[in-house]
């Protein structure tokens, strides 16, 4: 059974996702802030994590940063902050996705479900071959049937999205991990390579649906 630690101190949401949760076979352990959140992590860890990041003790990020200190596990951020500083530094600082208060139960399920999916699949491993609409990447070789040429950045790029089926990952990871950290800023980079992929590889570029913009955080690639 999944073991799901939710970190929220709003008693109503707390035991909504509880009962939304062990109705779906979810084994659930809660925490009211953030140091009995790490205090329960490490006496039973979870699978996954559901964090708000508003804790009256600490908050959320500190959280994050505390969790990845020692585990990979899982973890979605579910707060009522909607700026997209907020969302790229818990992102950042290690989350997974972010999901906005107020939300639907089913989206947030909807999420839990993709996260885990990737975790128990891409541990510590990526597949060989992607397929993204018509094509079929080989990530091994460097190869794209039917046949498409990219150059060693557009490769680069492609390749860090494609390793994380799903998974948001910010402009900043992105240019620090392609172009290197002098050009954590250089968005317009991101922009314009994102759009030649787009057109390269994505049926209609002007409405992409595997290489998704995230507006003011950045990227996901949608299997």
């Amino acid at each position: 059974m999944t073991r799901i630690l939710v970190v929220d101190d709003d008693p109503q949401i707390v035991r909504a996702l509880r009962i939304n949760l062990r109705a779906r076979q979810y084994e659930v352990d809660v925490a009211p802030d953030g140091a009995a959140a790490l205090r329960t992590a490490a006496a039973h860890p979870p699978d996954l994590v559901v964090l708000d990041l508003g804790l009256p003790d600490m908050d959320g990020a500190d959280v994050i940063r505390g969790l990845r200190g020692w585990t990979t596990v899982p973890i979605i951020v579910l707060s009522g902050r909607a700026e997209g500083t907020d969302k790229v530094g818990a992102l950042d600082a290690g989350a997974d996705d972010y999901v906005t208060k107020p939300f639907g139960v089913d989206e947030l399920l909807a999420r839990i479900r993709a996260v885990t999916r990737r975790a128990h699949t891409t541990d510590g491993s990526a597949p060989a071959t992607v397929t993204l609409g018509q094509y079929t990447i080989d990530l091994t070789d460097h190869t794209i049937t039917p046949e498409q040429r990219l150059t060693p950045t557009e490769w680069q790029l492609l390749e860090r999205l494609l390793r994380n089926p799903g998974k948001l990952i910010t402009q900043r990871s992105l240019l620090h991990d392609v172009w290197g950290p002098q050009y954590g800023t250089e968005t317009n980079y991101l922009r314009q390579y994102m759009a030649r992929l787009r057109r390269k590889l994505e049926d209609d570029p002007t409405r992409p649906r595997h290489l998704i913009t995230e507006p003011g955080m950045g990227y996901r690639y949608q299997p």
